[in-house]
């Protein structure tokens, strides 16, 4: 798909000409790392969770991450606000959904989250994804599905139902808007024993969301670079400590160049 390569390569450019600025309210084992990622990438990160703040931080920012991680009640309602402020503005939402499935908390402030603001991206697991199906769902009786692999059909029923993109993480990325399905194959091992890499690949996608109108290109090409600066890391890192240094360094010197030449893009439509 030599198309989106090309857009990747723009949208990678675009961030680090235009530096914009990625409001995150996400939680605290993460915080520090994706705000170095975001830097390092040529965005610039702030993470803004008072409600008293929310509103004005985001009218200026380029995309609103909300993250599930470790949630309170302040922060869902610090979400919301933020969210609905943004949804004003049409600036666009990226919504990890942490751990949504494992307790009611979790799965309740994330369906909250999509019913009460216009969120674009939905980035999860399969489980977490297939969490937020709602009671009447079509996908109804597929719990047992867990494999990205397993969840296309689901997912894409999905994402016309929540009128989102969906772009469910693992081994291979499923990106898709209901309609239109990309595969993206970039990526390590390594990255899923450094804790907060799917928090990560959210924020990169945040970062794309703000250069890129189309959020399915958006996040398939932030994906893309996302994976491909593990696949860089793990040249010069054999075990996950200097693994996790080794990708903050790939996310910072990969070049548009190339991005073109490494992306591993799949049309499944």
């Amino acid at each position: 798909m030599k198309s989106l390569s090309e857009k990747a390569a723009r949208n990678l450019a675009a961030i680090r000409k235009k530096k914009p600025l990625i409001h995150n309210i996400t939680n605290y084992v993460v915080m520090n790392y994706t705000a170095n990622a975001l830097l390092a990438m040529g965005a610039s990160p702030v993470m803004a969770h008072a409600s008293n703040e929310v509103e004005e931080m985001v009218s200026f920012a380029g995309a609103l991450v909300l993250n599930i991680g470790t949630l309170t009640d302040d922060w869902i309602a610090s979400m919301i606000k933020a969210g609905k402020k943004a949804s004003e503005s049409k600036t666009p939402i990226i919504l990890d959904p942490v751990g949504s499935g494992a307790t009611s908390l979790r799965t309740s402030a994330a369906k909250r989250i999509i019913r009460e603001t216009r969120v674009s991206v939905i980035r999860g697991n399969a489980s977490e994804i297939l969490s937020l199906r709602q009671d009447d769902s079509k996908t109804k009786g597929v719990d047992s599905i867990h494999s990205v692999e397993a969840a296309t059909g689901s997912a894409k029923i999905l994402a016309g139902e929540l009128e989102s993109v969906l772009a469910v993480t693992g081994p291979t990325d499923l990106i898709t808007d209901g309609q239109q399905v990309i595969r993206v194959s970039n990526g390590h091992p390594l990255m899923g024993y450094v804790t907060g890499t799917g928090c990560t690949a959210t924020v990169t996608i945040g970062a794309f969301l703000s250069v890129d109108q189309n959020p399915v290109s958006a996040t398939a090409t932030g994906l893309a670079f996302f994976g491909l600066a593990g696949e860089v890391a793990a040249k010069n890192a054999s075990a996950p400590g200097s693994f996790m240094i080794a990708m903050l360094d790939a996310l910072y010197t990969i070049t548009p160049e190339e991005l073109l030449r490494g992306c591993k893009f799949e049309d499944c439509t």
